[in-house]
């Protein structure tokens, strides 16, 4: 078995040609998938992931909870921004909620025909490394980046997937992935110091919002994988 890096939604056309029979992981550390994580952790039934801010206004229109994000700020229609914080369990426990972000939803919407589309993040990364070696599928870490361009901080959650994976049989598929390892090995003494030189820690911090950092870069705080449905266009919590 193999793991490979995809570096940009840009890029992914290049690796789904050969896309069958793989696990596609979608990462949006700062902050799509951390926070979907935390929302269904927190009791949310399902997210349902959409691109456009249209649709997210359409679903609010039909009362769902909608949790939409674009440059960072939490759009004036929403319920919810893109914080983790946001999603608390009297808020969220039993419900669907629409979600849309600048780049996370957008790296779902181009992956979403993958056989086995999972939301990986720092915060459930050993739960992700149990399922895809359970799964016994090549892995491909889809990083959803900043506007297509490529971003320090999803990069580095690839290495530290592909040092699990490896550590369990999988080999490097890619010179991606020895970049990542690379990236990884470098960090993981210090990983907030490595992430402090990142464009959007100051993006973040320009619109006072650095509280979620240290949460996003926090391993293990859940136990679950969100897993996307094709079937209802929807991510829930995978049951083994």
């Amino acid at each position: 078995m193999k793991v490979d890096i995809c570096f940009t939604p840009a890029l992914y056309p290049y690796y789904s040609q050969d896309g069958e029979n793989k696990i596609v992981v979608v990462v949006d550390i700062f902050r799509a998938t951390t926070t979907m994580c935390a929302a269904l952790n927190n009791g949310a039934r399902s997210i349902i992931p959409v691109a456009s801010i249209e649709e997210a206004q359409d679903y609010k229109a039909k009362g769902f909870l909608v949790g939409a994000e674009r440059n960072v700020k939490r759009c004036d229609f929403a319920d919810f921004g893109n914080s983790p914080f946001d999603y608390t369990e009297d808020k969220v426990s039993g419900k669907d909620v629409v979600f849309t972000t600048t780049n996370g939803t957008q790296a779902i919407e181009m992956a979403n025909d993958a056989e086995i589309l999972i939301i990986g993040a720092f915060s459930n990364i050993d739960a992700v490394a149990d399922f895809c070696f359970e799964k016994q599928k090549d892995v491909i870490v889809l990083c959803a980046g900043w506007n297509n361009r490529f971003n320090i901080e999803d990069s580095l959650y690839g290495g530290a997937l592909a040092r699990r994976l490896i550590d369990r049989g999988y080999t490097s598929a890619s010179d991606a992935t020895q970049v990542a390892l690379s990236m990884w090995n470098e960090a993981k003494a210090d990983v907030r110091k490595y992430i402090n030189r990142t464009e959007h820690i100051k993006r973040l911090e320009a619109n006072n919002l650095q509280d979620s950092v240290e949460y996003c870069l926090t391993e293990d705080t859940v136990n679950i994988v969100p897993v996307y449905n094709k079937q209802i266009k929807r991510l829930v919590i995978w049951n083994s």
